[in-house]
């Protein structure tokens, strides 16, 4: 049986990744990850595929986003209890998010490390900063059919920034899972559609810094949905909320 064998988040999107053992799940995802998002100069959605060292940037907030602590490399650390300006509309991809300003010394910091200026954003729903939906689902199995294909030692699980991670299916099974409910322990997920991939992937989850071409490997063994899509991994919608813990079953009901 599929089990879970890793889960990730990031309180403020395109931030470096953080493990846990345990996640609650709500109807608009997990409420700490991706509550935070930002946006550039003109007021659109940040673009992370060209601004690596955001990767090097731990975050932490609580579950009702009240709080948030940004740790940087140098090891310089700027948290406080976040103070919310005016109401903002954003565009998620043909999604509409709504989220308040935050007001503080984060954005200073974020602005200076990477060079322009940015606004940091709290969505109103908890977890609602996400791409696309709020699970993400990847197999470690996919990840070691991408290694072999490529012909690479290991393909790093964080390139892809997912929720959820399965050890115990072949290679790709999660798609096979599209259109079918899905029970995580205590939970239950409706598999939506493949996930297709950018060129954020190609960055090392550390560093920030291009170094494997993922769209490409990928492209290379499993082609390009409709010509243009290079799918890895699935995304879901919640149908029963609950916990999710590593070492969970995972199983097509």
């Amino acid at each position: 049986m599929a089990t879970v064998s890793r889960l990730c988040v990031t309180p403020v999107k395109g931030l470096a990744l953080l493990d846990r053992d345990e996640v609650e799940l709500t109807r608009t995802g997990v409420p700490d990850n991706r509550r935070f998002y930002l946006l550039n100069e003109h007021g659109k959605l940040f673009n992370g595929t060209k601004d690596g060292p955001l990767y090097s940037v731990r975050s932490a907030t609580d579950a009702d986003g009240e709080h948030l602590r940004l740790e940087f490399e140098d090891g310089r650390i700027v948290e406080g209890p976040v103070s919310l300006g005016r109401r903002k509309f954003t565009a998620f991809w043909g999604r509409p998010v709504w989220g308040n300003v935050v007001e503080g010394p984060w954005v200073e910091a974020l602005s200076e490390l990477i060079g322009k200026p940015v606004l940091l954003m709290r969505a109103e729903d908890p977890g609602g900063a996400f791409d696309d939906s709020p699970v993400s689902l990847l197999s470690d199995a996919s990840l070691e059919e991408l290694a072999r294909r490529s012909g690479a030692a290991e393909v790093d699980a964080r390139r892809f920034r997912m929720l959820v991670h399965l050890a115990g299916t072949e290679p790709h099974e999660e798609d096979t899972w599209i259109g079918r409910h899905v029970r995580i322990g205590e939970t239950v997920v409706d598999v939506i559609y493949q996930d297709a991939r950018c060129r954020m992937t190609t960055r090392n989850p550390d560093t920030g810094v291009k170094d494997f071409d993922t769209v490409r490997e990928i492209k290379g063994y499993r082609g390009l949905r409709e010509g243009k899509y290079a799918d890895f991994g699935v995304y879901a919608n919640v149908v029963e909320p609950g916990p999710i813990r590593v070492g969970d079953p995972v199983e097509p009901v």
